[in-house]
């Protein structure tokens, strides 16, 4: 019998801060294929693959840290936990909250929140309050409830979460037999590039376990290169941005809260923190679903988006082998699909009921 997938937890336990008596909280997250990007490799003389984690349980890259703060929260004898969110973070929460019986209370900046992820959320059952302010008040709120009030906070400030987010590094080694040359993100809250720096760097080394050492898995780190949004780019500003605008609402975020490991993970890995504009992520959110078949919202867009202008600009190494992680379903978000690259709506091509006319219409002719 194959073996089932038994999420993130169970899978990689040795690598992580559990036990066999642990009660693990999972819905099957992790185990997102590692899809060839043909049309990318091609333009870049590159080999390069998407990291799709719009194939997890609630359709991001947050199930991964969320089953591991879900099970601490348990473990910790929580009854309610408390998350600010630009989306996806909450709908994961609310989730997992619900998978493990306890009250999830989510806190979200006033406007500029897609539905998909909000109906997510209120699906699961989560008290929803939208705060007068961006997703840094949010944050700040929500750090305080943690301290004075008793509920478990399950940002990625937890560090539960970044230990959940490491093994996304561990599935692309296991597939590929050795780590890449470049892996590739966007950058938000920044919690996912410090994660898998922090999964690329144990892999490449002696790893010590209650249980013994394990061997490293893997010869090499990758270069890890970041991409915000340049209406929200605190890191290549080199300071918070107070007012963050971009259409990624995903990663519409001024003050990241892993500010100082992902400056680690770019510096120690020799990487880079670029920004790429809202036009350059639109355009390459329609390239892969257009060319490569993978439907992201657009905030999961932006790290195609800047290997594209990197490519461009000559600074993107050929015979590499490059990951890029595209972090959430274009479900989330779906309202730029159906948006022309003038802006316009999409419009259906109304036709008769007629198949001659249907025919015509799809350019085909009579066998």
């Amino acid at each position: 019998m194959a073996h089932q997938w038994r999420g993130v937890i169970r899978e990689y336990a040795d690598r992580l801060p559990v036990t066999e008596a642990t009660k693990v909280i999972t819905l099957g997250e992790g185990g997102t294929p590692l899809v060839h990007a043909q049309k990318l490799s091609e333009l870049t003389g590159s080999e390069v693959y998407l990291k799709v984690e719009g194939m997890n349980p609630t359709g991001s890259f947050k199930d991964r840290g969320m089953t591991m703060a879900m099970t601490a929260a348990v473990e910790a004898g929580a009854k309610a936990v408390v998350c600010a969110s630009t989306g996806n973070t909450s709908a994961s929460a609310a989730a997992y909250a619900t998978a493990a019986g306890l009250k999830c209370a989510v806190l979200v900046p006033e406007g500029k929140i897609s539905m998909g992820k909000l109906s997510q959320a209120i699906a699961h059952g989560a008290t929803l309050l939208q705060v007068d302010g961006n997703f840094d008040n949010c944050l700040d709120i929500a750090r305080k409830l943690g301290e004075s009030y008793p509920v478990f906070l399950v940002n990625s400030v937890n560090p539960a979460r970044i230990q959940g987010q490491k093994t996304g590094a561990f599935e692309v080694v296991d597939s590929l037999g050795d780590a890449p040359d470049i892996h590739v993100l966007p950058v938000g809250n920044a919690g996912n590039i410090s994660a898998y720096w922090k999964g690329y760097k144990e892999y490449s080394a002696p790893f010590e376990t209650p249980n013994g050492t394990l061997a490293a898995v893997s010869t090499k780190t990758p270069a890890m290169w970041g991409f915000q949004a340049a209406g929200a780019a605190p890191f290549v500003a080199g300071h918070p941005i107070t007012e963050p605008d971009t259409i990624a609402t995903a990663i519409r975020i001024g003050n990241p809260a892993s500010w100082e490991t992902a400056v680690a993970a770019r510096d120690e890995s020799g990487g880079l923190i670029e920004a790429v504009t809202d036009e350059e992520i639109l355009a390459a959110h329609r390239w892969l679903s257009s060319k490569e078949g993978v439907f992201v919202e657009p905030g999961s867009a932006a790290g195609v988006a800047g290997l594209i202008k990197k490519h461009a600009a000559g600074e993107v190494p050929s015979g590499n082998k490059i990951v890029i992680t595209v972090t959430g379903h274009g479900l989330k978000d779906p309202q730029w699909a159906l948006r022309t690259e003038d802006g316009s709506d999409v419009q259906p091509v109304k036709v008769p009921n007629d198949v001659v006319t249907v025919a015509a219409e799809l350019g085909l002719e009579e066998k």
